[in-house]
């Protein structure tokens, strides 16, 4: 078969990929194999693949395919998360577009036009991540709202209430007032922002004086909140405060000061507005001190009748207009500028507002207990280990997870309302109906009597399940899969969910599973643009990752992530580096088709003593390679691995191997050697073909006859290995030896055509070498010597001084000339050193490190010179 001069990803990567499904290479089913287990994290189902996604599916088809070529029994879980607030938007935003409004349907007919949107949407993302090689068991792909996920759920739910560690209340929460639902601490993103602190006066009741306190806060929206002023009991500055009742501004409620050394005397003026509604620390207080709390805001962010003035304007232009009114009504100290962190929704953009809701919250501390330990005592590894403290920090300061969303589409909670108070949790409509009956003592009552909770369950309620879920453990534990294949064996993840996710995976682990639900986790870094700016659609310097692979091709596009991406820290991206995967694609096409333009000689030909060092050395260096990837894998850094291989290839293989067997023009290959080269290839394809999938199966297939359904992905990696260090560090030398003379011939202008002679003064450390460095070097002769010829250009290894003659071989007044000007330019920089060392001023204050530097450079050049001098003088004789 005739191969195309350059590799064309577009002929091979749908063509392979096709194959591999239908062969049914990706499937897995639990048999007596060791298994390994990766779960994918799931993706929106509304979301389209961005680099992000890339990194993080490329590390996991790495791990998933070099597992498979070890033998294991490799199962890849992909699927889609249903995210709830996200997807809700999307839906929201389509109906407003067609004049339709939330509001305006039932729950419903809105899920129904939610369901649409799923569908429609859903399996974008899965079908990309098949053009990226994804090798997923797509049979088994799941969704965190199908059937078995969502049966999952609410059994969970129901235990966990039955068990006492979920719990409904009114607490302050952060809320979204975009997309008008709770959030959880971890949903809030703090950013930092230049605004101003108002300095306004609280007039004290009945003083004869006129005078008043004075409250710094970045809020003055809040005031018609405020049921208190609070001061610190130890503050000599505002001890005059002690007992009186003071008058918010604008509103002129009396409210009263009391006293909490929660207050920091630093601060501002020492004196604190307290709005328990509005504010998590002022709550506190209000619990403490038992103050009412006004809740100002609607939902939506406006102020609400409650506040009594500005009803209906929005929070931010509130904060506008109550300056100038307290400015109007000299109730305004003084503003200043001021910078502090404010927190907005990681969902929505928007700024959260801390407010009193009624919510369902789940009790922590039991997980927290039970999931610390096995990270802390490395029974569940992290990669890198840093981020142990990150967790380990969060466990130890763990709060109630608020699991409540004002949402549709999501998880229903299963909490049914009595119709004369209180309420029952079931799986069913059905249980609830028989718990309701038993509860009330009314066997009258029918499920029109009942009214289910409208709110459903934060999306993490669901992932936090996925591994357990996913092989239908929940619904029936001890099943033939979850057995097999729970523990999963690695999860593959970043940084930024290690609360949302990993640590509530560890804790449901342990909850129902009675043990961890994966054995390492590795975080990847954050994809950045090569000026260091975090990727995103709003900067536009984010690649489509769809448009790279069609430019570059997906192997080109794979390298050129893990040749960033080491575990942990963020990822530069370049296009430059997709580039070079693009390059090495067409190196190894190239390397390919060289060998199979070989004319193989069978056995009639002699084996040359060359090329049978060349292959014995080449093979030692597989093992070698391959023992010390199999290291770099189980540490995870797979930048260095994949670095690894490129380097054998590249710099070894194509730059050594092929090199040094290749026949003279016209003649063929020794049949020995031959088979021997191939070899050598097959295995570097085997190494490489968990990074580069495509190219190396297309190279796989095409280089020896294979069985119908025979693929790379399952070949079995090499496991026995035979590593002679000595050879290995006898050829560096041979090597060394060879990149010295091939820099003589570059700097004195000889054709590699030109024959040259090697001189080795006294013992020869590699020998048995010769004929590798007689063919790589054009030598006609390696002679041990005890004196170097004259005028040769010599170099040393170790202990060992090389010479090659030089005399016939050069053009002798063009090597005079050069040779003068490089002196004059040597003296000349002399001249300066030595000025500079003759200057008093300069000696005596200049620092020490300095002048020797200097002192080094002056001897280097005198080195040289007279060098120089020597070469010109035996020239100069001719």
């Amino acid at each position: 078969m005739e191969l195309a001069s350059k590799y064309n990803p577009a002929d091979v990567e749908g063509k392979w990929y096709q194959y591999w499904l239908d062969n049914h290479l990706f499937s897995s089913k639990p048999d007596s194999r060791e298994p390994y287990t990766i779960v994918i994290p799931p993706p929106n189902v509304t979301g389209v693949l961005h680099m992000g996604h890339m990194l993080n599916n490329t590390i996991q088809d790495i791990l998933v395919r070099r597992a498979r070529m070890e033998g294991k029994n490799a199962c890849w879980v992909p699927g889609t998360d249903h995210a709830s607030i996200a997807t809700e938007a999307k839906v929201v935003n389509k109906l407003a577009a067609q004049g339709i409004k939330k509001t305006d349907l039932t729950r419903d007919e809105f899920l129904k036009h939610a369901w649409e949107w799923t569908d429609e949407h859903g399996g974008i993302i899965l079908k990309q991540l098949r053009k990226l090689g994804a090798s997923c068991d797509w049979d088994r792909t799941a969704f965190t709202m199908d059937e078995k996920r969502s049966e999952s759920v609410i059994k969970v739910f129901v235990d966990l209430y039955n068990k006492g560690l979920i719990y409904r209340g009114v607490r302050m929460v952060n809320w979204d007032p975009k997309a008008l639902t709770a959030l959880s601490d971890e949903e809030v993103i703090y950013k930092e922002e230049h605004g101003k602190l108002y300095y306004l006066r609280y007039k004290v009741e009945g003083d004869a004086e006129g005078r008043y306190a004075v409250v710094a806060t970045t809020r003055p929206e809040t005031i018609m909140g405020d049921t208190a002023m609070c001061i610190n009991p130890n503050d000599p500055k505002n001890a005059w405060l002690k007992g009186k009742k003071v008058i918010v501004p604008l509103v002129n409620r009396v409210i009263p000061v009391i006293e909490d050394d929660y207050v920091d005397i630093e601060f501002g003026t020492g004196c604190l507005k307290v709005t328990p509604a509005h504010d998590v620390n002022d709550y506190m207080l209000g619990e403490k001190y038992n103050l009412p709390s006004i809740d100002i805001f609607n939902d939506n962010g406006t102020l609400s009748e409650a506040a009594g003035m500005y009803i209906g304007m929005d929070r931010f232009d509130v904060r506008k207009q109550i300056e100038k009114d307290l400015e109007a009504a000299g109730l305004l100290e003084k503003t200043e500028a001021y910078t502090n962190k404010v927190g907005y929704s990681e969902r929505t953009n928007v700024v959260i507002e801390p407010k009193l809701s009624m919510q369902w919250f789940l009790k922590m501390q039991h997980f927290a207990d039970m999931a610390l330990p096995p990270v802390m005592n490395d029974e569940l590894k992290f990669y890198p280990a840093k981020y142990k403290n990150t967790y380990r920090h969060w466990m130890e300061n763990i709060k109630d997870w608020c699991i409540s969303r004002q949402l549709w589409w999501g998880h229903r909670i299963p909490a049914y309302f009595l119709p004369e108070g209180g309420y029952v949790v079931a799986a069913t409509p059905e249980e609830a109906l028989a718990k309701a009956k038993e509860k009330t003592g009314n066997a009258a009552l029918t499920m029109e009597d009942l009214r289910q909770d409208e709110d459903c369950l934060d999306t993490w309620f669901s992932s936090w399940l996925w591994p357990i879920s996913l092989f239908d453990g929940i619904n029936n534990p001890g099943n033939e899969e979850i057995k097999y294949y729970y523990p999963t064996s690695d999860l593959v993840t970043g940084p930024d969910i290690i609360f949302f996710w990993v640590a509530r995976m560890i804790m449901a682990g342990y909850e129902y599973e009675g043990q961890m639900p994966f054995k390492n986790v590795y975080f990847t870094g954050i994809v950045r643009d090569k000026l260091g700016r975090k990727m995103s659609k709003s900067l536009g310097n984010s690649p489509d990752p769809l448009e790279l692979i069609d430019k570059y091709g997906a192997d080109g596009v794979r390298m050129g992530m893990m040749l960033s991406a080491p575990a942990g820290n963020d990822i530069l991206f370049d296009d430059a580096l997709c580039e070079q995967g693009r390059n090495f694609c067409n190196k190894i096409w190239n390397a390919f088709r060289l060998i199979k333009g070989w004319t193989n000689a069978e056995g009639s030909i002699p084996v040359p003593e060359d090329a049978h060092l060349a292959v014995q050395w080449f093979e030692q260096r597989l093992d070698a390679a391959s023992v010390e990837m199999a290291d770099l894998f189980s540490k995870y850094r797979l930048s260095e691995a994949l670095m690894l291989v490129y380097k054998l290839f590249w710099d070894e293989f194509s730059s050594y191997l092929l090199e040094i067997v290749k026949p003279a023009y016209g003649q063929p290959i020794n049949g020995f050697i031959y088979s021997m080269v191939i070899n050598c290839f097959e295995r570097l394809l085997e190494l490489l073909h968990p990074f580069m999938p495509f190219i190396t199966e297309e190279l796989w297939q095409q280089l020896r006859q294979r069985e119908p359904g025979a693929s790379l992905m399952v070949t079995r990696l090499s496991e026995t290995f035979e590593v002679n260090e000595k050879f290995l560090q006898e050829f560096e030398v041979a090597k060394e030896i060879i990149s010295n003379i091939r820099s003589i011939r570059l700097q004195k202008n000889i054709a590699m055509k030109e024959q040259l002679r090697l001189q080795v003064i006294g013992n020869h450390p590699v020998e048995k070498l010769n004929p590798v460095i007689m063919k790589m070097c054009n030598l006609s002769s390696i002679m041990v010597v005890y004196n170097k010829a004259e005028g040769a250009a010599s170099f040393m290894i170790g202990t060992t001084e090389f010479a090659v003659p030089l005399i016939d071989m050069l053009d002798i007044d063009a090597e005079i000339n050069r040779l003068l000007a490089e002196l004059k330019h040597k003296e000349s920089f002399l001249q300066g050193i030595v000025k500079k060392l003759s200057n008093e001023k300069f000696v005596n204050n200049a620092p020490a490190a300095v002048i020797e530097l200097e002192r080094k450079k002056q001897a280097d050049a005198e080195s040289i010179i007279k060098s120089l001098k020597e070469s010109l003088t035996i020239l100069l004789k001719r």
